[in-house]
This record gives C-alpha cells, structure tokens and sequence, in this order.
C-alpha cells in the first residue's frame, strides 16, 4: 500500500483568534444547498493474499469484488499474489490481516508461535492427490512403492499430503524416491521423468485429461482427514477488530454462495479478471474451475465451518510424523464464530 511559504498554522490560529474576539450579532442560520451531495462514506482498505499467481480456483473472491459483496460491507479489497507460507508470516505478525491457505499450514504456524487463526472454512475436503498415467497400474496407496513420486518441493500442502497418506494408509516411506520437481507436475508424468506426482486434483489431473490421457488419481483426503483451504487472519485483528473480520466473511460466504448458483456467469467475471486465462486458454480453465467447484459445494449450513476433529486429528498426525514438536489444541486454532454470525444466502 516543497516547504510552504508561510506559516499557515500560524495564520489559521491568528483568523480564529480575531473572529473569536467579535462578538455575534445574533444567532447563525444555516441554509441547507439544495445543490450539494452527501460525501459517501470511505471504504475500509484490505489486502487479501491469495495464491501464487492469479487463477478461476479464486472465482468466489472475484464474483465478491465485481458483485459488490465487498464494497457493501464497506470494504476496498485489494487481492495480492504471493507463496502461502510468505503470507502466513505476514498475516502473524499483522503486517496482512488476511490470506488463504491450507488448514494444516496453520497448525504449522501456530507451532511456529504465529498467532495465526482459521476463520472460514472453503474447500470441504483436502484437494491434494497424487496421480499417474492411469497405463502404470499405480492405484492404490501401497502400489507407490518402489516408485519415483514427484513433489513441488519438501514444504507446503504436498509435503503434508505425503506424510499424511504414509501415515494414514502405511505406506512404506523408506521404499519411496521422493523427487522435488517444482511445479511442473503434469509435464513430469506425461513425459515419464516420474512414475507419480503430488498435485492438487483441479491442476495436474485436468491437464492430463485434456491432453487426452487416462489418469490414476489416489485422493489423500480418502484416507484421512485434514482441514483444508480457507480463510486465515490473527488474533489481534479478531481482539482488536472483530467487525472487519465478520465483514470480511459476510463478503466471501456471499461470494461462495453466488459462485455456486451461477456458475457461468462466475467463470466470465474470473476471465475478467485473469485475461490470461481466456482465448486459446479457456477450455482448459473452464475444466479447472469446474473441477474446483466440487470443492466448495456443502450444504447451506455447513458452508464455511470447521469440523473440530478434523483439526484434532490432523494436529496429532502432524505431530507422530515429526512435523510438528507438540499437540496445537484446535481451540486455538480456528473458530466458527463469524460464519456462524454471517447472514443467510
């Protein structure tokens, strides 16, 4: 997010203190003009981080903005485009009072000593999965053995996602090559430099399949449950200002909501948006983001809560699995006070 001539302090005090020494003929009426509009009331300025670079997977935050959902809570929301866990830093030390990421993130964070705080819930299910070329046969957690899995790098959701489907389904790690690739999973696959890789099931998978091949898909979220995206703030915003919090909720459950009952018209304000995304990109994209609506689809009332035990579970598995020293209880950790104070659709 040149020295003035004369003293105007000084003159502005001199004018106030010859007027205060007139006495008034009577008392002042003043005339409304007609003529004159009433100055409207400034937005609130808010910096929102979101993912890497700019995507259709955002469309809810789009549709919030260009709907005006934002702008009627009173809210200016600037959308900023960076690595996750450079927001979660940001957002724990209330340099940013907002950003998305990743449930376990946060219980990595709140380990860290970040005060950090999951306020919103979006995805209803952990959207990392590893895949393959559905002709390697590779179709079950144990058939990853004796593999090369590829992997963004050892940080973040997929590194989570691999520990967790270790742990969750026992897999033998030690028989694994885990290869950090960056984020160039798909081509990694189709061209055999790997046997599989971690993606999120909206990325790899739909490139692959719009390539024209068949694809093997093992969902991490079948074998365990792990808190997933949404949205994060900290406890000094929360203490200190709570009513931008709920603002900021009432804004993007509206931005959900309408997302999911209009669908096309929410894809066409993202291609405003990502212009990138559009042309000769846009088959392709519109794959992505009806692959991601099915992430964000519950029931009414279960749009943006967090399952306690699924935090619980999740800080446990973190913690036998060495990626965190201790339990975080998942009271503090997130709360459903603001989406359970958000208006109905």
């Amino acid at each position: 997010m040149s020295k003035p001539l004369l003293n105007t302090s000084f003159v502005l005090a001199t004018i106030i203190l010859l007027i205060g020494c007139v006495a008034p003929a009577g008392p002042v009426v003043v005339t409304p003009n007609p003529n004159q509009t009433a100055q409207p009331t400034p937005l609130t300025p808010v910096t929102l981080g979101l993912g890497y670079i700019p995507s259709v997977q955002f469309a809810p935050f789009y549709v919030a903005r260009d709907k005006g959902f934002f702008a009627g809570q009173g809210l200016d929301v600037q959308f900023q485009h960076g690595i996750e866990t450079d927001f979660f830093k940001l957002v724990g030390v209330n340099q940013m009072q907002f950003a998305v990421g990743s449930g376990e993130q946060v219980i990595l964070g709140r380990s860290q000593g970040l005060p950090l705080t999951y306020v919103l819930a979006w995805y209803n299910q952990f959207p990392v999965v590893v895949m393959s070329l559905a002709e390697r046969g590779l179709d079950s957690p144990q058939a990853l053995e004796g593999q090369r899995i590829g992997i963004p790098g050892m940080f973040g959701a997929s590194l989570v996602a691999w520990k967790a489907l270790v742990y969750a389904a026992g897999v033998d790690e030690s028989q694994v090559k885990l290869e950090s690739i960056g984020f160039t999973q798909a081509a990694a696959v189709s061209e055999g430099r790997v046997d599989a890789a971690l993606d999120y099931v909206v990325n790899g998978p739909v490139q692959l399949r719009l390539a024209g091949r068949d694809v093997n898909v093992i969902s991490v979220s079948d074998y365990i449950d792990l808190p997933s995206n949404g949205l994060i703030t900290n406890e000094q915003t929360i203490a200190e200002n709570p009513e931008l919090v709920q603002r900021v909720i009432n804004a993007t459950m509206a931005g959900i909501h309408y997302t999911l009952a209009n669908p096309d018209e929410a894809f066409a304000i993202s291609l405003r948006a990502v212009p990138e995304a559009g042309g000769d990109n846009e088959a392709a994209n519109r794959a992505i983001f009806d692959a991601s609506l099915a992430l964000w689809q519950v029931d009414d009332a279960a749009l943006g809560r967090s399952d306690p035990a699924a935090w619980q579970g999740a800080s446990e598995f973190m913690r036998l699995m060495g990626l965190i020293d201790s339990d975080v209880p998942s009271a503090d950790i997130f709360t459903n006070e603001f989406v359970d104070a958000a208006p109905a659709p």
